[in-house]
């Protein structure tokens, strides 16, 4: 039997739901494409006023997809039910957002992720109390309960809004996420993850796949927040899953440095009056369209090709 075969709990179920997260996605997105929120262009974003117009939110139909799958084909288990039941509280968030035409206040969104990440935090202690280390190398620590909620929760937020900051030229959210979830799950497959969590990545990735075909130059449909915020989460869920979440720096590094360095730009310039990376716009890939003058097509494939590379030398380096 073949190792993808062997995440589900047979090999009927692992093609159909593979089958079924992409026809049905690709035939959901059909349907509804027009009845999704218009965008009404982002006024601070290089080229932001060209998305004006285009259907957006589309990730609610990807991520309710991806549940359907994973609750017909993967696990009904308490602790994957209140992952799904998270995952649907960061799309359905985000795409309330996506539809109002008052964007959300910065700090209602953050509030709501934190409460998203501290439920989702003590669900993963609850049922995985010994999974709550940090490693590197040779050397690991295991963390006392209350410093691991602490920490996941911080790193959950970081991962949802660092997806999120990133979703800003058509496929590169749907791309890099696609790309990080891959190597998650290589990693997961040699170091041995819950088969559980290993499918639903699969599925997550076929999941992204008919709107990836949609959303390439020239783009027909826009993600949206209900997209990349749930994307974030569940990449957040999966690191946790392989037992050290200092590996999220490595698999995660592009999403991680696209998104998170404008956050911290635009935060020390808010409330410590420090402004740092004048000459570096932000998100990163803005930097490069602007800056150095990349195609939208040159930066989803640049910045694929390069945590590609990153996520090749670490699965390669001695452990």
């Amino acid at each position: 039997m073949n190792i993808l075969a062997q995440l589900f709990a047979s090999p009927w179920l692992g093609a159909g739901g593979v089958a079924f997260c992409f026809i049905a996605g690709n035939l959901l997105l059909g349907l509804f494409k027009d009845r999704l929120p218009r965008d009404g262009g982002r006024k601070f974003a290089f080229n932001g006023k060209l998305t004006a117009g285009r259907p957006r939110g589309a990730g609610i139909i990807l991520i309710l997809v991806f549940l359907a799958g994973c609750l017909l084909f993967v696990s009904r288990q308490l602790e994957y039910l209140l992952y799904y039941l998270m995952v649907l509280c960061g799309m359905l968030s985000g795409y309330l957002d996506d539809r109002s035409e008052t964007p959300w206040n910065e700090y209602k969104k953050g509030a709501i992720d934190l409460a998203v990440c501290l439920i989702t935090a003590l669900s993963f202690l609850n049922f995985n109390p010994d999974m709550g280390s940090i490693a590197i190398g040779g050397w690991s620590w295991q963390m006392p309960p209350v410093l691991f909620v602490i920490v996941a929760t911080a790193g959950l937020w970081v991962s949802i809004n660092a997806t999120n900051c990133s979703d800003g030229v058509d496929g590169l959210c749907g791309t890099l996420t696609c790309v990080t979830l891959t190597f998650i799950g290589l990693w997961g497959i040699e170091t041995g993850m819950d088969s559980s969590m290993l499918a639903a990545i699969l599925l997550m990735i076929v999941s992204i796949l008919p709107y990836l075909w949609r959303n390439a130059e020239p783009c027909q449909m826009m993600m949206g927040d209900a997209g990349s915020r749930a994307f974030g989460l569940f990449i957040g869920i999966a690191i946790l899953k392989t037992g050290n979440m200092l590996l999220y720096f490595p698999l995660c590094a592009v999403l991680f440095l696209d998104g998170f360095l404008g956050i911290v730009k635009v935060s020390l310039a808010r409330f410590l009056k420090i402004r740092i990376m004048k000459n570096i716009r932000t998100p990163l890939h803005d930097h490069f369209r602007k800056n150095k003058g990349w195609s939208n097509g040159q930066t989803v494939m640049r910045f694929a090709i390069v945590q590609t590379v990153i996520s090749l030398v670490l699965l390669l380096l001695p452990r």
